[in-house]
């Protein structure tokens, strides 16, 4: 019977504590270089781990730290 007398003092003391958690702030993945126009992607992204990213000779496009450019860019 103590057990469930202690069940909300427990819940008190956790929503009376204080801790506050906030969202992260939140930054955009990519920042076009400047004086470039940001294009938004026309296709969805081919998978998880790709970023939509400038190229500086074929424009913006889906890269991947380990495969490179999507589509052959190189």
């Amino acid at each position: 019977m103590k057990s469930l007398l202690l069940i909300p003092a427990i819940a008190a003391a956790f929503a009376l504590s204080g801790c506050v958690v906030t969202p992260p702030t939140v930054r955009p993945a990519y920042v076009a270089p400047p004086g470039v126009v940001y294009v938004e992607p026309t296709y969805a992204s081919p998978g998880p781990g790709w970023a939509w990213e400038y190229h500086a000779h074929y424009g913006w496009g889906w890269h991947h730290p380990q495969y490179g450019w999507h589509r052959g860019w190189h």
